[in-house]
């Protein structure tokens, strides 16, 4: 039986929910509670896997996230373990490869994937990102500007002037 861990932890941005598996980080959740997305994920991906408190790859993730807020850290480095479709798995290396501080479109990605008509897959993508912050979704605009965040635009904002970007 597979062992998860997860932990919770106060940040800048509100409650952090962290949740790992032997392999690295494979869910971030933002907010209260994680709910029945949570669980869901976990069942699809981890049938029968047991959840535990705590976790060391989750104490470095939470000190990453917390250097991040702070504007003390621009690259993380804790291993992940990304869970998806082959293509959003595609799209979500790419939206990891933006850089601190720098934004690209959904077009943008979706060109670079060799698939230019596939902007809105792209936004789908992107939206399910089980790994925000590690894949730094939040740097991901439409051609017009600014647009949603599962996580609400307000948190958007504040990541992407944290890295300096103009909003």
């Amino acid at each position: 039986m597979i062992k998860l861990h997860e932990h919770a932890f106060s940040s800048a941005i509100g409650t952090i929910t962290l949740l790992s598996s032997p392999a690295g980080i494979c869910y971030v959740h933002f907010g209260g509670e994680p709910g029945k997305v949570y669980r869901a994920f976990i069942h699809r991906h981890f049938p029968g896997a047991s959840v535990e408190r705590g976790g060391e790859s989750n104490d470095e993730a939470a000190r990453q996230i917390l250097a991040y807020l702070d504007g003390k850290l621009t690259e993380f480095t804790v291993p992940l373990d990304l869970k998806t479709t082959p293509f959003y798995a595609k799209v979500l290396a790419e939206v990891k490869r933006i850089p601190y501080g720098k934004t690209k479109t959904y077009g943008e990605i979706a060109v670079a994937l060799g698939k230019p008509g596939a902007s809105r897959a792209v936004g789908g993508a992107n939206a399910s990102n089980p790994i925000p912050l590690f894949i730094p979704c939040h740097r991901v605009i439409a051609s017009d500007g600014l647009c949603g965040y599962a996580f609400g635009l307000p948190t958007k904002i504040k990541l992407l002037r944290l890295e300096g970007v103009a909003v």
